[in-house]
């Protein structure tokens, strides 16, 4: 490929891009700022926040839980925000001994408490592992915060609070999910430390 065609290339990358986040901040402002308030309470009253996903999702649960135990933009106290994606002994033995679609599903069980609030992130929006998390968060009485594409099929019943971007393009969708992560965290800090 030539430099100008790879140059062609990147800028309507950017621009599609860009025309999703237009997209999504029409679409899903209100869908996003009723999930900041949901983790703001679970936070503000001494419950956690527990994350997972797979792939990138894993990294965007990873990136989201990293924000609100360091800091977004304010100096803060840390927020007890926990992956469920980081602990190799933990997933290898619960995949051995109770399949992969149960890895994140017994954490939530050990770790989720009522007032709480749970993450879950697939851009197909029907990963059997984040589902089967999000079961387990709605029995436990852990709030429920979604985060998928346009399929909203198996997510929508599980989920307290759904944010779906409204495209099937897996890298727009992973795009706007991150930038859910950061607005999510930013609200939480705003609201419980003061103005950013």
């Amino acid at each position: 490929m030539e430099r100008d065609a790879m140059v062609g290339r990147v800028d309507a990358i950017f621009r599609e891009s860009a025309r999703v986040h237009t997209t999504a901040a029409v679409e899903l402002s209100g869908a996003v700022a009723d999930a900041a308030a949901a983790v703001t309470e679970a936070l503000r009253v001494g419950n956690k926040v527990l994350l997972c996903g797979n792939g990138g999702s894993a990294a965007d649960a990873q990136h989201i839980a990293a924000e609100l135990a360091g800091r977004l933009r304010l100096e803060r106290g840390g927020l007890p925000a926990v992956a469920l994606t980081v602990n190799p002994s933990v997933m290898t033995a619960l995949a051995n001994d109770y399949g992969y679609d149960m890895v994140f599903a017994r954490q939530v069980e050990a770790l989720g408490r009522p007032g709480d609030a749970l993450v879950g992130i697939s851009t197909s929006g029907g990963s059997p592992n984040v589902v089967r998390a999000l079961e387990a968060a709605g029995a436990a009485g852990v709030t429920t915060v979604g985060l998928c594409g346009s399929n909203t099929d198996t997510f929508a019943p599980l989920c307290d609070h759904l944010i779906a971007v409204p495209v099937e393009d897996t890298q727009r969708v992973q795009e706007i999910h991150i930038a859910v992560g950061h607005a999510i965290c930013e609200i939480v800090e705003t609201v419980l430390f003061g103005q950013a």
